[in-house]
């Protein structure tokens, strides 16, 4: 938070799952749960005589290697987000999408070009990087991901070492990670003998490869997929649910049809609150 978001804040440090208070909001019972999104990110549930809410803001269910585990607590209205809220956004397992890109390095190296993989800096990059370390091979980083990474090593124990930062050179048997802002920048556009590869889960679609300019688009993603925005509001049993962000009022007209009280919190769902 203070790498990304520089400046004066009052910070309340909590660890997941202890209750604590604010004097500024007396008699609500506040606890945070890892939301599986990016290290370190969470979720918040609230407790008070009036019930309770949990706000989920971005998470993932599905367990990943360099994020804490989602967990999942009962409350009474739920918050959550919809970034892939419709049934076409179906990931396959995370493994999978995992060899597939390890598959497209060892090949790209093979080839004696510079694989180069498209991901956010923060979090989807950090994920990539273990596995490709697991792999054997060697992550040079933007700096961008490389400034998060080192954040990562500082507080999340067991975060392996073997990545360099990328400060132009030679990329010979290793493999470069770029924010995908940067695909038609003039430092990838150097690297003449290249294979490029985004990491998204807009990669389910399948123009997304040429949408992104790329050799190739892997579903890989730090967000719940439209399955598991289902199985999240399962596991949670809420009366009622509001939906943020994405595709937030399709995916409430789907609960409403499987017999759950939601709707969007956005323009799109305003008038739908007087049925």
């Amino acid at each position: 938070m203070r790498e990304r978001l520089p400046g004066k804040r009052r910070e309340h440090i909590a660890p997941f799952g202890s209750p604590f208070e604010l004097a500024c909001l007396p008699g609500l019972v506040l606890r945070l749960l890892p939301a599986g999104h990016i290290f370190g990110s969470a979720q918040l549930h609230l407790e008070s005589e009036a019930g309770s809410l949990l706000y989920s803001g971005d998470f993932k269910l599905q367990p990943g290697l360099s994020a804490e585990t989602a967990e999942c607590r009962h409350a009474e209205t739920l918050v959550m987000e919809t970034t892939f809220g419709l049934p076409r956004y179906r990931f396959p397992p995370p493994a999978a999408v995992i060899r597939d890109v390890l598959a497209f390095c060892h090949q790209a190296l093979e080839q004696k070009a510079v694989p180069i993989l498209l991901s956010y800096s923060l979090g989807k990059s950090q994920e990539i990087i273990c596995a490709l370390l697991k792999d054997g091979l060697t992550p040079s980083l933007h700096r961008a991901v490389f400034r998060m990474t080192e954040v990562y090593r500082a507080f999340r124990e067991g975060f392996p070492e073997g990545y360099t930062c990328y400060e132009g050179g030679d990329l010979q048997g290793k493999v470069l990670i770029c924010p995908p802002n940067l695909r038609r920048s003039p430092m990838i556009k150097r690297i003449e003998n290249r294979r490029v590869a985004v990491l998204t889960g807009w990669a389910v679609d399948p123009r997304a490869r040429y949408r992104y300019g790329a050799d190739a688009a892997f579903p890989l993603s730090d967000h719940a997929d439209y399955d598991d925005l289902l199985r999240y509001v399962e596991l949670v049993q809420p009366r009622r649910v509001f939906t943020l962000h994405g595709f937030a009022a399709p995916f409430a007209r789907d609960l409403r049809r499987r017999g759950i009280e939601a709707w969007a919190l956005d323009d799109q769902n305003q008038l739908e609150f007087g049925y």
